[in-house]
């Protein structure tokens, strides 16, 4: 008897889009209609966790399976391929018959391994315009979603989304879907301190209005991408419907990370340990297994992505995979994966740490550019949004945490004969012969973002 055909997988990874501010996660803006609609035909988990950040390791942990021990990739700048050891999702559907395709998504170590590398225009600046990234995305990805539908073997389509990644530049209407006031009123002095940081300012200047005031409006800026996204995204779910394929296909809606908006002065990015960059969305839709309207509150991460997919797509691999199959959870078998587990940050600081449902532990490896203390401590439950350091007045905890975190360095160590790779970054930052940075006035000194086209440098150094 012949084997049936395999589920098509499509992937959208929605660049630096924040859990807390899509609507089916309870935002009080209504950003994401057609993501909700969306979630409540499959299974939305609550508690979905990017451990290592940004972007490079994010994906790299996604797309593997592995942690940030056995991938060895934690910055951003990371230099070199993945570990040759290391199956990416595109390498082992592709064993399988899969046909691969990547949208917006070359040069980072988890990319290899597709058939085909689209790309399109996802970034911009105000002298610009208006930026449609996501459509220009669709531009590139519904042609070829018509060409994967007429094929006979199954396929896996990886889109990366880059709404809402800044530059926010949200086309019409959606620039001021979210905001009616005057971005540019005198007394209000509220982007005083975001266009003084001198390492971003002018990275902002290059995209924010000129003469910009009110920080409610480059947060409305990002919602406004957030809900340009959700509109163009529909367009894929219809494509899939139109087609017939779409109870055929297992889709996939994440994020590599959150964002950090006025939160924690780690101004309109994505650096930094704060939940705001480690929650991301996860919303998983293939109707013969995964039920729907169902909403999960047990803890997950990246890395438990790819086992979920082998298990929907039925397909047996000799990994050790050192993340778990979601299904678990679905199925009521477990109420929770890891709930507790190792943190990294090596995008413009180098921080590690440990996170526990009531506890989030923060240690600095270096000084950082924000002048932030070297350990910080924050009770999840009394101070979700991380405003009140306790490192001072809770040592014992921190001693706790500390102890937690060192042994499963030690156990991960030795289980995989790798160093911590968040331990051997050298020159991360991307100045060569500096090192370390030994003061915050330093790296304050040193770090630097000119404008978009240099961000996109930035972003696109791991491709050399």
């Amino acid at each position: 008897m012949p084997r049936k055909r395999r589920p098509n997988i499509v992937l959208l990874g929605i660049d630096s889009l924040r859990a807390d501010h899509m609507s089916c996660y309870g935002y009080h803006r209504l950003t994401t209609p057609h993501i909700d609609r969306f979630a409540a035909t499959g299974t939305l988990f609550e508690n979905a966790f990017s451990p290592y950040i940004p972007t490079t390791s994010g994906y790299a942990s996604m797309l593997s399976g592995m942690d940030v021990f056995s991938t060895q990739v934690v910055a951003l700048r990371h230099k070199g391929a993945m570990r040759p050891e290391i199956r990416t999702l595109a390498e082992i559907l592709r064993e399988e018959g899969y046909e691969t395709v990547s949208v917006g998504f070359e040069g980072n170590p988890a990319s290899r391994g597709f058939d085909k590398y689209l790309n399109f225009a996802g970034w911009g600046s105000w002298k610009e315009g208006r930026s449609p990234k996501a459509e220009n995305l669709n531009a590139v990805a519904i042609p070829e979603l018509d060409r994967l539908a007429s094929k006979s073997r199954p396929f896996f389509l990886f889109l990366r989304h880059m709404d809402p990644h800044a530059p926010y530049l949200p086309p019409a209407p959606f620039e001021r879907m979210f905001y009616h006031g005057n971005e540019c009123d005198p007394n209000n002095r509220s982007m005083d301190p975001v266009m003084s940081f001198k390492p971003f300012c002018d990275f902002f200047a290059s995209w924010m209005p000129p003469g910009i005031t009110d920080k409610d409006y480059v947060i409305a800026q990002y919602d406004g991408a957030v809900a340009y996204m959700d509109a163009s995204i529909q367009t894929i779910f219809t494509a899939l419907e139109t087609k017939g394929i779409l109870d055929d296909t297992i889709v996939v809606i994440t994020s590599d990370h959150g964002e950090t908006l006025y939160d924690h002065e780690c101004y309109f990015d994505h650096h930094g340990l704060y939940d705001c960059t480690l929650h991301v969305p996860l919303i998983i839709r293939y109707p013969s297994k995964v039920p729907a309207g169902l909403r999960i509150r047990g803890y997950n991460r990246h890395q438990d992505l790819v086992p979920t997919l082998m298990e929907l797509a039925e397909i047996e691999t000799d990994i050790a995979f050192d993340g778990e199959s979601l299904m678990q959870m679905v199925r009521g078998e477990k109420a929770s994966l890891e709930c507790e587990f190792y943190i990294t940050e090596c995008t413009w600081m180098r921080k590690h740490g440990w996170r526990t449902p009531q506890w989030k532990l923060i240690v600095a490896l270096e000084p950082d550019f924000h002048f932030k203390p070297p350990v910080e401590l924050y009770n999840l439950v009394e101070d979700p949004e991380e405003n009140n350091n306790l490192a001072e007045a809770e040592p014992e905890v921190v001693k706790f945490l500390k102890a937690r975190m060192n042994a499963w360095i030690k156990k991960r160590k030795a289980e995989t004969g790798l160093p911590n790779p968040i331990m051997t970054q050298g020159d991360w930052h991307g100045f060569k012969g500096v090192g370390p940075f030994k003061t915050s006035q330093q790296a304050y000194d040193t770090l630097h973002i000119g404008d978009p086209g240099e961000a996109a440098r930035i972003q696109a150094e791991a491709r050399k």
